[in-house]
């Protein structure tokens, strides 16, 4: 749908300037008796309406061809970031054509925006702001389209970031839990990333996180057979995807300045309260599987440790 107003646009630019020009040089609504348009003769006031609807048609197509051009072969992602920058730049320059083509006075209508930009400013703080930070998160790219965030608050999906907001796939929020999708969308001002903190999950080139699984057990376990079972157990169920996983988390980690030893496999960190003693199995996985590999490994260790009653206690009492 797009190609075919493209191409209409450039169409109808051209026909739009000629009949601008053929307006002009024929005055055919000088005979009608038309009154004149704040004092500017109805052939005159036509032609500059016409040829302000040139400029718009004319960014319009030209805005078509370099996008079509500048986001070939481009992931989905670099596509609609170009999309939105040349939406702005080609829109900044549709307003200054047309601006110039109803005044007749380009450097005036320079002025002019100098000054009534700097009136608009304070009456437009928040708007600026958000299109400032869209312009921060175009270049420093704290999340793109397609990562998983938490914006004040709000998590979700991006699935949109425009010039003043970035809309989310809502995941938890108030209807469900255990990082599913509600179902709703949430719009959130692209100011909030200049003031508030932002989390990304799986974000930076990096696609994983850590996660944890606790499993509380008595203090009649054999801690140290519970803890390689269930390491045994990730193990056999993340496989090679973990290791490759680890690998690129060091990689990662190398070209920061932070120092941290990480771990080959899963591991298990022990946590003891009162009644009962919390195994904590720690492991790297994909954000959005998270919660299914947390299921699977839980059923998994419980069979496990079901076989294995002489070895494995489970607290007693419903106060857990």
């Amino acid at each position: 749908m797009r190609r075919p107003l493209g191409y209409a646009s450039f169409v109808l630019a051209v026909a739009a300037t000629l009949a601008s020009v053929g307006i002009r040089a024929t005055t055919p609504l000088a005979s009608l008796g038309l009154p004149a348009v704040a004092g500017v003769a109805p052939d005159s006031a036509a032609a500059t309406l016409l040829l302000a609807a040139a400029v718009v048609l004319a960014t319009n197509g030209a805005n078509f061809l370099v996008s079509t051009v500048a986001t070939r072969g481009a992931s989905t992602r670099r596509r609609h970031e170009l999309r939105n920058a040349l939406r702005l730049a080609f829109g900044a320059l549709a307003l200054l054509g047309v601006l110039g083509v109803l005044t007749d006075q380009w450097v005036g209508v320079l002025v002019s925006l100098g000054v009534v930009g700097f009136a608009v400013t304070f009456a437009l703080q928040q708007p600026l702001l958000s299109l400032v930070a869209w312009f921060y998160i175009t270049v420093k790219r704290p999340y793109r389209i397609g990562d998983r965030v938490e914006i004040d608050g709000e998590k979700g999906d991006v699935i949109e970031v425009d010039f003043l907001v970035t809309t989310l796939w809502e995941i938890n929020g108030s209807l469900v839990s255990t990082n599913q999708p509600s179902g709703r969308v949430v719009t959130v001002p692209n100011s909030k990333v200049l003031s508030s903190d932002i989390v990304n999950f799986g974000g930076a080139g990096f696609p994983y996180v850590w996660n944890e699984l606790a499993v509380q057990v008595a203090y009649e376990t054999d801690l140290a057979f519970a803890r390689e079972t269930m390491v045994g157990v990730a193990d056999d169920y993340l496989g090679d995807e973990m290791a490759a996983a680890i690998e690129h988390y060091r990689r990662r980690l190398s070209e920061t300045a932070v120092e941290l030893e990480v771990a080959e496999r899963p591991s298990v960190n022990v946590v003891q309260t009162e009644s009962w003693v919390e195994l904590r199995l720690r492991y790297l996985t994909r954000p959005r599987g998270a919660t299914n590999v947390r299921n699977e490994l839980y059923e998994r260790i419980l069979d496990e440790f079901n076989d294995n009653p002489d070895r494995v206690s489970f607290p007693l009492g419903r106060n857990r």
